[in-house]
Formats: structure tokens, sequence, C-alpha cells
């Protein structure tokens, strides 16, 4: 398989890298910050509850986010994890109203990824500066957020791992993009820190003595688990040198929004969730 390219478009405002060929009926998109209500240091479409922003306007945010993917009927299923930059996966496998709202509590107390094989269940992670990731296989996605303490612990391979005990597919049968995400060339870390990532993923990950390619990790990471290296495009576009499109928590000394990774299958689905 080898995976289609993104289109950046606009949508009722809202610009988004997506891939309007992806298959098995997955719709899937990383925002950018323009086109929300957010203002100061997160303006405009910050689309995360836990970096200081006003709750109101992060809420309308997610509305136009949806809005622009055609899917504001699924707004009360959001499933929005608190990230903690660990490897914790939440599994959402029915779109019973009671079930998913149990996974957004799940999700609310610390979770890095989520695996979806349900319709009508966005799932919504968010980033300025980590690697999202989404993975698509035939009747199901995940959405994974891969900080180096994540990448460290491997999150993307348990991920895979776990939307293919789920939906039955084998890894080969995968499709991964990674969306934008601050560079390694960018990325200057500590040498401690350079050192114990060379260890655990070879030089490949390094660009000189100090500066750390995640991506590359990641990519090598799903590789080994089986996905073909065809099948996973990198958006390449680092963050830092980006902040008129994304937010960058280095680029903007820790003050800034989040813009996101989402995706979501449509179909039927039972009754609403009220959060």
């Amino acid at each position: 398989m080898t995976v289609p390219g993104l289109l950046r478009y606009e949508s009722h405002g809202v610009t988004l890298l997506g891939d309007p060929a992806c298959p098995n009926g997955v719709t899937l998109a990383f925002s950018e910050r323009a086109g929300g209500c957010s203002l100061g240091d997160y303006a405009s479409l910050n689309l995360s509850l836990d970096c200081g922003d006003d709750s109101d306007a992060v809420e309308s945010n997610r509305e136009r986010l949806l809005a622009a993917l055609d899917a504001t009927e699924f707004c009360d299923r959001l499933v929005n994890p608190r990230q903690v930059h660990g490897d914790h996966i939440v599994v959402v496998e029915s779109s019973d109203a009671e079930q998913v709202a149990r996974c957004c509590d799940e999700a609310r107390a610390g979770a890095d990824g989520v695996v979806c094989t349900v319709p009508g269940v966005p799932v919504l992670l968010c980033f300025a500066d980590c690697v999202p990731l989404i993975l698509v296989q035939e009747g199901g996605f995940a959405v994974v957020h891969s900080g180096w303490r994540g990448t460290m612990a491997r999150i993307a391979a348990k991920a895979l791992r776990t939307l293919s005990a789920q939906t039955g597919a084998s890894a080969c049968k995968t499709l991964a993009y990674i969306g934008p995400h601050i560079a390694g060339g960018d990325y200057e870390v500590s040498s401690e820190l350079a050192e114990r990532f060379e260890v655990e993923f070879g030089s490949t990950v390094l660009v000189g003595e100090r500066h750390l390619d995640l991506a590359t990790a990641v990519v090598d990471t799903l590789v080994g688990e089986g996905v073909a290296r065809e099948s996973i495009l990198d958006c390449a576009v680092s963050t830092p040198r980006a902040t008129d499109r994304f937010y960058s928590y280095r680029a903007e000394n820790g003050s800034c929004g989040r813009h996101g990774a989402i995706a979501f299958m449509r179909g039927a689905c039972e009754s609403g969730v009220r959060r």
C-alpha cells in the first residue's frame, strides 16, 4: 500500500491538511492555527483545554473544526485525552452512549493514544511540537501523541498492535500519517538524551551530535512492526519554522495554543453522548 498525499485546503474558515483519498471510511486531518476565536498567545484555533486558554473559546474552536470536517453531529462524542507523555492507549470499541462516555473519562484521566473502531466518534489529540501520528486500517484508526518520552516508549508500536488486535488487520495493511512537528534540525536536546536515543534507535535519529529527529524514530518503530515504509507519510513541516500556521512550544517560549490531529469514521451510530 502506498499512502496518498495530504492536501491543504480551507473549509468554513479553517485550514486543514487532510487526505481526501483516505480509504476505509476514515476522515482525518491536521488543523492549522488560523480560523478560531482564541486570543493572545492562543490565537486563534487553539484546540486544547489544558494550556490555559478560555474554555468557551476552545469549545467554540472545536465546533469550528468539526464543522469544517462536516461532522457537527459528532460534537458531543468527541474523545480528547489529557495528554501526559505516557503510553496509555484508550480503546473505543462501542458507540453506545455510556461506553463512549466511559472512554472519554478514561482519556481525560490521562492517555496519549486512542484507538477507535466504531463510526461517529471523533478523536482529537493536540500538539505544539510533539509528533502527531494517525494510523489507518480497514475497520479502525488510531491517533497518537509521540513526544520524546512516548517515542522512547515506542507508543507508536503499542498503538499499532492495539489497532491490529481490534481490527484483525496486519501491520502491512496500515497507512500512517505524521503531522507537523519539530524537525530534527530544530530540536536540540541534551547530550544525555541524544545518547539514549542513539542507543535505542541508532545514529539515524540524530542530526549532528545533539539534534533529535523524533519522526525518524517513529518511522523506524513502525517499519520494525511491519508497516511498509512507502505506507508512511511525513508532512515534513517543522513547527518552529511555521508558527504562522502551527503552534510551537519551543519557538513561542512555552506560551501558545495547540493544533490538532483528528480522525473519525462516518456511519450510523447509537444515541448521542452528553458529557
